[in-house]
């Protein structure tokens, strides 16, 4: 049998008899079943949610994104649809929301929306940072731009949470690497410090160091994981390690080397243009 497939579908093709069915297999919604030794991920679950609304349905949030391509973290995380149910079982939210033709592509036999519509959607249904942290994976895998996604802004404009989407996106950074240095990047810019540039490389011409983020011009940066200090220190740089640090303890350290690099509080906005 396939990984995840429809049960009255199995019985009616003569695929599986009651008892194989009732004995090998569970439910993971009505009539769409999974081998009890399975785990199902976000793939056989999204698979089984299209199967649950027989292919009527949208998929969009974080299974989209994650069918774009973005790596995803979906643990807790229901399988959202844009469709016309009232009632869904647990472990699936179904929206009934307006969506257009041109918003929906297939991948894979399903309906999903596009890598725009994904975006609007995922930054008004999660709180801030959450959302931030799904669109950096999305950005990162498929390059989408705030400005993508300005057309659905305007055709939805009395949207609930469109404001809340439009604040997600201006966040948005694909050159974040991980939900661990979106943390770190958004908590430098609640310190009150400018974006940082992100995801790029130092060198001197014999050594090279990747920098998470940072400020070309105090020569500030953040790394994960990566002890260089003392090559980074040969090019003028301060690298902060935040594998082990507390994002918001990596702000105040980031905040502390530019000012004592001669950027006070009063230069910032130098930093955002050098």
């Amino acid at each position: 049998m396939e990984d995840v497939f429809v049960g009255s579908t199995a019985l009616a093709s003569g695929k599986l008899t009651r008892g194989q069915l009732r004995w090998n297999y569970r439910a993971m919604f009505p009539d769409v079943y999974v081998s009890k030794a399975a785990a199902p991920q976000l793939a056989q679950r999204t698979l089984g949610v299209h199967l649950w609304s027989k292919g009527r349905a949208v998929i969009t949030g974080v299974a989209a994104a994650a069918l774009h391509g973005a790596r995803v973290d979906d643990r807790g995380k229901d399988v959202e649809l844009i469709g016309r149910r009232s009632r869904s079982p647990r472990g699936i939210t179904v929206r009934n929301e307006g969506i257009e033709a041109d918003e929906i592509t297939q991948i894979a036999g399903m309906s999903v929306a596009t890598v725009e519509r994904t975006a609007l959607d995922l930054g008004r249904h999660f709180p801030q940072n959450r959302s931030v942290t799904f669109l950096d994976a999305l950005a990162r895998a498929t390059g989408v731009a705030t400005s993508d996604v300005e057309p659905l802004f305007e055709r939805y404009r009395d949207t609930r949470r469109l404001s809340s989407s439009r604040d997600a996106l201006a966040l948005m950074d694909g050159g974040s690497q991980s939900p661990q240095e979106t943390a770190v990047r958004l908590a430098i810019r609640a310190a009150g410090l400018p974006p940082p540039r992100t995801d790029f490389t130092i060198t001197d011409g014999d050594d090279s160091l990747r920098i998470a983020m940072g400020y070309a011009a105090p020569k500030v940066g953040v790394a994960f994981g990566v002890d260089r200090s003392v090559a980074a220190a040969q090019m003028g740089w301060e690298v902060i390690d935040a594998l082990n640090a507390n994002a918001k303890a990596t702000a105040v350290l980031v905040r502390m080397a530019v000012v004592e690099r001669g950027y006070p509080v009063w230069r910032w906005p130098q930093l955002a243009r050098a």
